[in-house]
């Protein structure tokens, strides 16, 4: 399996219009970070994006994806959803629809934003999706099993992903003892780490910090980093050997 990260940052991300951080004038590219998203070709030939926020189009450039047969929504903040849009594009390179997996909610944020998707005699052009609800329980996807772990984002449900020994959360700042049952033995945990400070709905650094040890995932990534974590190259100097902020373009091979 292959995975791509193909943003890590957020809406606080960088760059940030008129700010002088040395985040946000940094020369190093892991400091440039579009909304986050990851990219990953499953071992049953077909390849998924989860999430597709405002940067997509420019996210699928980059990573030179000319197949995409796959969404997979996390939850329905704008940041995740707002570059669903861009799926036209495969639809015109591919021939056929672009599968779309998502809970109610989810549903029902992109029949509010993309309500000439769904519309029954749609104009010529539009995105053309499979929509396939979802919901806690895990699921067959071409006969590749994909487990939702449920979490909270302050108060918001949110739904983190395994796939094989690759575990994805992001958005949260809660998980139950009964859902990090389903992450326990993952080769690799992807996790939101927003900034050092507190945050009302994200771990912070500390916090994601002390998740890992308690999971302890042979790997672990931060992503949705803010430009308040500081600069990658500082932070990494902080972290466990087992630790890596993520960035954009990384590679992993599981």
């Amino acid at each position: 399996m292959k995975v791509v990260f193909t943003g890590t940052g957020t809406s606080q991300g960088v760059p940030v219009i008129g700010c002088s951080c040395p985040v946000c004038t940094s020369d190093d590219p892991r400091d440039k970070r579009l909304r986050t998203s990851v990219y990953v070709e499953m071992d049953n030939g077909h390849n998924i994006s989860i999430d597709s926020g405002p940067d997509f189009r420019q996210q699928m450039l980059r990573a030179r994806v000319r197949e995409l047969h796959g969404v997979l929504f996390t939850h329905e903040h704008k940041d995740h959803v707002a570059g669903m849009d861009d799926v036209r594009s495969f639809n015109f390179l591919m021939k056929r629809k672009v599968d779309v997996m998502a809970t109610a909610a989810v549903e029902k944020a992109l029949r509010r934003e993309f309500y000439y998707v769904f519309e029954e005699d749609p104009y010529p052009g539009v995105p053309q999706i499979n929509l396939i609800p979802i919901t806690g329980q895990p699921f067959d996807y071409h006969g590749q099993r994909i487990v939702p772990i449920h979490v909270l984002h302050h108060r918001m449900p949110v739904l983190g992903f395994r796939i094989n020994d690759f575990t994805y959360i992001t958005d949260a700042n809660y998980i139950s003892d009964e859902e990090k049952e389903k992450v326990y033995g993952s080769e690799v945990l992807v996790l939101n780490a927003l900034r050092k400070q507190k945050h009302i709905s994200h771990f912070n650094l500390e916090e994601a910090l002390d998740l890992v040890k308690e999971l302890k995932p042979k790997k672990a990534y931060f992503t949705h980093i803010s430009h308040l974590m500081g600069r990658h190259a500082d932070v990494s100097a902080e972290l466990p050997e087992n630790v890596e902020l993520a960035y954009d373009g990384l590679e992993l091979y599981l």
